[in-house]
């Protein structure tokens, strides 16, 4: 299928262009969703963060009361107070963080709010454990699996483009397990029973936290840059810290059933209440610079986000106006050369080859193509156009001066063998007058017919030279005549038969070309109709206009051959000189042409063909003024020789 080559140049283009705009998209939507997530990190840090923290602490709470209550005296009301206390401010705590979080809509966080809100869920049983008495142990470790389930959310939710910020959010996310842990560490010692001993289960979950608590605060503080952790550095290097670690590592070494006397248990008590007020103001402060530091990081993302896509975009506005300019302009210079090979082709060179028809000596010169714009392949295309276009007009110029010469010598040899043949009638003419003879009368007729068809084929290449036999009248002779002339100057003459003709008379500078005309058509249905049959010549007359039919009864023609035929009788084509077949066609088509004839072909009735010749209203003149004479002498065939002739005139029907 043929495409346009605007097309072909957008879809060459279009590739690059294409590929491009994907780059530019996916290195916008690339650093977008980085900014996105940490707005989103943000959001969460308000929504989600902040009332988590609390929860966290509520439980940290709770779960120490809860360990006191549990080994605290029967009678020791005041604990039993402060856990009611405690878990009456859990519960607010956990009602605001699931009314916050209710609104936070992220995937990363979805499946652990799912397993916060579960293990809320358990808070009831677990409290009727507690209330219920029983081992502390379990109680310690459900409490420490809900608060880990905090934890693991905020490790999803420092999942942040930028290295370093990652770094650092999991570093604070790991302070707060240590927090986590030391908490953890003072529910196991509140575990202790009122002979200081621990079970072996319990010893073995302090050993665990208190590795593990080092183990996290070691790898944070290394994770942790100047301003976030020189607080925790400077604890971890403090007196308080140095004095905690020896209680940890003393109570981690005691030999099992070895019981903790009351001042080690005082000392934890006070260490761990020292410690523990600081880690809390520092985790505190570090939670709140590293969240300070999110939005700032955001900003600096759509920062870059606009200069890269901004420039992005330019570079795309460019690439798609130079492409959409640099196509338009290579497909506006190859319409413009198309559109003028067209013109050339279509308009100009046809118009200088009918002038040259015409026979206009000098057309003139046609305009070279124009170059079609810069391009250098364009200009070269438009250039051998050009040369194209000169060898053309002067094949054209070349063919037109040999036709020209042809029908000068057709013409010349037309008019010599028309002088000698008018010479000859003249002779025939005067011999018939002088002989009394029948049988040589009947010779004399039969050669004066036989050179009135030769004069007629003479003047036919008079006609298709396109020039104008020399015969003529001064006055409109009878149609009748016309009819009779006509049919005299073919060979078969006898099986015509002519009607009756209408009253009036054709112009007489029109009627040798009419004569000639009638001739050509008779001629053509006696040729090609059965020598049996006769051809009919009716005329009529009707308003403003004479027709005349001329009917054989031969084989006809078919539709398409017919319908080629009257296209050339009506358009009047110029002489092929290898279709000597319709020769006289051609010949009628000419003379029809300069009288403003009209002329067709159409089936017979009886089976043949039917000439109709539309004689206009300016041929027709209703009354005729009888004339016989010539206007010259030379002009023999003229309708009074005929009628002084002895041979057998046309037939004529009743």
């Amino acid at each position: 299928m043929d495409r346009p080559i605007r097309f072909r140049i957008t879809l060459l283009l279009l590739v690059p262009l294409v590929s491009l705009i994907a780059l530019w998209v996916f290195a916008v939507v690339l650093t977008g969703g980085d900014g996105a997530r940490l707005v989103a990190i943000g959001t969460l840090a308000d929504t989600v963060a902040g009332p988590s923290e609390q929860v966290v602490a509520e439980l940290q709470r709770e779960r120490l009361a809860s360990v006191r209550a549990l080994r605290s005296s029967p009678g020791e009301r005041a604990r039993r107070t402060e856990l009611a206390r405690q878990r009456t401010a859990t519960d607010r705590a956990v009602t605001d963080f699931r009314t916050r979080a209710a609104g936070a809509d992220s995937a990363e966080i979805r499946p652990h709010l799912a397993t916060l809100t579960a293990g809320f869920a358990e808070l009831p049983a677990l409290r009727g454990r507690v209330d219920a008495g029983g081992d502390p142990l379990p109680v310690i470790q459900h409490y420490s699996r809900m608060i880990t389930a905090v934890y693991r959310m905020y490790d999803s939710m420092v999942l942040v483009p930028d290295f370093s910020m990652y770094q650092e959010g999991r570093a604070v996310t790991a302070l707060g397990e240590v927090k986590e842990l030391l908490s953890r560490e003072r529910a196991l010692i509140s575990a202790v029973d009122l002979a200081g001993r621990m079970t072996p289960a319990e010893r073995l979950a302090f050993r665990e936290t208190v590795a593990t608590r080092r183990f996290l605060h070691g790898w944070a503080l290394a994770d942790l840059g100047s301003e976030l952790g020189g607080p925790h550095q400077r604890l971890a290097a403090s007196p308080v810290a140095a004095r905690f670690a020896r209680i940890e590592d003393r109570i981690g070494a005691a030999a099992p059933g070895l019981a903790l006397s009351a001042q080690e248990t005082g000392s934890w008590e006070a260490g761990t209440d020292a410690l523990w007020a600081a880690v809390e103001r520092n985790q505190a402060r570090t939670a709140e610079l590293l969240r300070a530091r999110t939005g700032p990081a955001a900003t600096e993302i759509w920062v870059q986000l606009a200069v890269a896509g901004g420039i992005g975009l330019l570079a795309v506005l460019v690439s798609v106006l130079i492409t959409v300019r640099f196509g338009g302009r290579l497909a506006g210079e190859l319409a413009g050369l198309r559109d003028a090979a067209r013109e050339l082709a279509g308009v100009r060179l046809p118009r200088l080859v009918e002038r040259l028809r015409a026979g206009d000596p000098h057309p003139g010169e046609l305009e070279p193509l124009p170059s079609g714009g810069h391009t250098a392949e364009i200009a070269g295309i438009a250039r051998a156009f050009t040369s194209v276009q000169r060898t053309a007009v002067a094949a054209a110029i070349e063919q037109a001066a040999l036709r020209a010469g042809v029908s000068r010598v057709f013409v010349n040899l037309a008019r010599r063998n028309q002088a000698l043949l008018h010479r000859q009638l003249g002779h025939l003419d005067a011999m018939q007058r002088k002989a009394d003879d029948p049988d040589v009368l009947a010779e004399l007729f039969r050669l004066d017919h036989l050179t009135t068809r030769m004069r007629r084929h003479a003047e036919n290449l008079i006609v298709l030279s396109g020039e104008t036999p020399g015969r003529g009248w001064r006055h409109p002779i009878p149609i009748y005549d016309v009819l009779r002339a006509a049919v005299a100057e073919i060979e078969n003459y006898p099986r015509v038969e002519i009607q009756p003709a209408p009253s009036g008379a054709l112009a007489g500078h029109a009627v040798a070309d009419i004569i000639h005309l009638i001739a050509e058509l008779a001629e053509n249905a006696t040729l090609f109709s059965p020598p049996q049959t006769t051809v009919q010549v009716r005329s009529e007359l009707s308003p403003g206009a004479l027709l005349i039919h001329i009917e054989d009864r031969g084989l006809g023609l078919p539709p398409a051959q017919l319908e080629a035929l009257n296209q050339q009788l009506s358009a009047a084509p110029d002489f092929d000189l290898a279709d000597t077949e319709h020769l006289g066609l051609f010949v009628v088509a000419r003379l029809a042409v300069r009288h403003g004839i009209g002329v067709s072909l159409a089936p017979s009735v009886y089976g043949g063909l039917t000439a109709t010749i539309y004689m206009p209203a300016t041929l027709v003149v209703p009354q005729a003024t009888p004339t016989l004479r010539p206007i010259t002498a030379t002009e023999e065939g003229s309708l009074p020789r005929r009628e002084r002739s002895t041979g057998p005139p046309p037939s004529v029907g009743e």
